[in-house]
């Protein structure tokens, strides 16, 4: 496995050294970005980015997004389209295949900058979607635009966990319902997270020390998510992810500069 990784397997930083608020904060947005609220999972990304260095943090963040798909699923797993899935797991794993060589051949001092580039590029378009959702319904139902689509999501899960936005834009252009796009993207997410794993590992990302951080931070994992199930019918969603979307395009330029 050594022959694949371009440099010495970055040293996990110590406990010490972390902001652990951010950490904390972070593990509750997991669960909430899986409750529900889908515009989350950006500013868990950039929160990650603030406590560990930039490369590192997707290999911390992993395991927590793992935790939070068996809760969507749990709660999902009879509104899954399995043939939707079947479409769109074959271009992600190119995708996949894509971002662990960026990953790969991208210097430690220039990831953060990177990261934020596509961290920006996500919330852009989570801002679209937002902002003028009868667009994903008027992109045509082909098999290019399904590839297109599945690749940049696998790219962007690999190097930013932050494809979300992305498959939601593809699957509000096949009109699903939203019970259907919720328990097809929870299936999804799980398979291609657990498929990362061994790429993860081969970049050295996950290591003892972080999966053990990960462990203790997976009941906060949970507890977002039973908050988000009780949030969602109160909050307004439309009003809450604005507001999260601009904490996130503010996260990225600072990666970014």
């Amino acid at each position: 496995m050594q022959r694949f990784i371009p440099r010495a397997a970055p040293k996990f930083p110590p406990l010490k050294t972390m902001p652990p608020v951010l950490c904390l904060i972070a593990a509750v947005c997991v669960g909430l970005s899986k409750s529900g609220f889908p515009g989350v999972s950006l500013i868990t990304v950039a929160l990650m980015a603030e406590a560990f260095p930039a490369r590192q943090s997707t290999g911390v963040l992993l395991p927590l997004l793992i935790i939070g798909d068996l809760c969507a699923v749990h709660s999902f797993r009879q509104h899954t389209l399995w043939k939707q899935i079947a479409r769109m797991l074959p271009p992600a794993i190119v995708g996949i295949f894509i971002g662990f060589f960026l990953m790969r051949s991208v210097p430690d001092a220039a990831f953060k900058p990177v990261l934020g580039w596509m961290l920006l590029c996500t919330v852009l378009l989570q801002g679209v979607r937002t902002t003028f959702p009868q667009l994903g319904s008027r992109v045509p139902n082909s098999m290019l635009f399904a590839w297109a689509m599945g690749i940049w999501a696998g790219v962007s899960t690999m190097v930013a966990n932050a494809a979300g936005p992305i498959m939601a834009i593809y699957f509000i252009a096949l009109a699903l319902p939203k019970e259907n796009l919720i328990g097809t993207s929870a299936w999804l997410f799980l398979i291609i997270n657990v498929f990362k794993l061994p790429f993860s590992a081969a970049l050295g990302l996950l290591q003892t020390p972080s999966l053990l951080l990960d462990l203790a931070l997976a009941p906060l994992v949970l507890i977002g998510n039973s908050l988000g199930k009780r949030l969602v019918r109160h909050i307004p969603q439309r009003a809450f992810e604005i507001m999260l979307l601009v904490s996130a395009t503010a996260a990225a330029v600072k990666l970014i500069l």
